[in-house]
């Protein structure tokens, strides 16, 4: 995936205020944590009633892409569509001494603006593409291509990442000085995410072997087409 260098210019609606020096503008950051990361959530209002809901999402250069079924909420509208999208990563559970200061490592994105729909065919496709290579590098070239039937089944939205902001906690709890003198561990957890053994549906041909799932499926890396 293309990685652009450079800063995204805060906003009001994006600035990071609070513990503000936990802030990260930078694109090379913010396209790190959005290619590791593979659910996002995505907030939007209709008629006044809010909603949030997870979906699959797939980054291309500066568009994020989502997709879903026409008769969904968030693909009913045909017009554009304002909405925020957040992906957050956990990397780790920080035990502090005292209840107050226990945390989470993470790495979180929010980008709001407005999104739309995705009408030419051949940015569409590119757009599948973008979602299956993002779950698994390489998937796409190995499974039957979406048919025309299946193409207008799939509603696509883009959003652009122009007000963007990611915020990043790192590093072990910190605990009030007096607190360290109490007889209680502190520290970091460290979470993992990891693949497991692929499990077949029972179905495969005989001679088709698992496809070969590597490290670099955990940082989510697609090779660019």
């Amino acid at each position: 995936m293309e990685t652009q260098t450079g800063s995204y210019t805060p906003t009001q609606r994006t600035q990071v205020r609070r513990l503000p020096a936990r802030g990260v503008y930078d694109k090379m950051q913010v396209h790190a944590i959005l290619d590791e990361g593979f659910i996002c959530h995505v907030g939007f209002a209709i008629d006044g009633q809010p909603y949030v809901i997870p979906t699959a999402y797939a980054r291309s250069g500066e568009q994020i892409y989502i997709h879903g079924s026409p008769a969904s909420r968030l693909m009913r509208s045909q017009q554009e569509l304002d909405l925020c999208l957040t992906v957050t990563l956990v990397d780790g559970l920080v035990l502090a001494r005292s209840a107050f200061h226990t945390s989470i490592n993470y790495r979180s994105v929010m980008v709001v603006g407005k999104a739309r729909h995705v009408t030419d065919i051949v940015e569409k496709w590119q757009a599948l593409w973008c979602f299956t290579n993002h779950l698994i590098a390489g998937r796409w070239e190995q499974v039957k291509q979406p048919s025309e039937k299946e193409l207008k089944a799939t509603s696509v939205l883009s959003l652009p990442l122009e007000e963007v902001s990611a915020k990043i906690r790192t590093g072990p709890p910190i605990d009030e000085e007096e607190d360290y003198a109490l007889p209680i561990w502190g520290g970091v957890v460290p979470l993992v995410q990891s693949l497991g053994e692929p499990l077949p549906d029972g179905r495969v041909l005989d001679g088709i072997a698992a496809p070969r799932i590597g490290r670099e499926n955990l940082s989510r890396e697609s090779v660019e087409r």
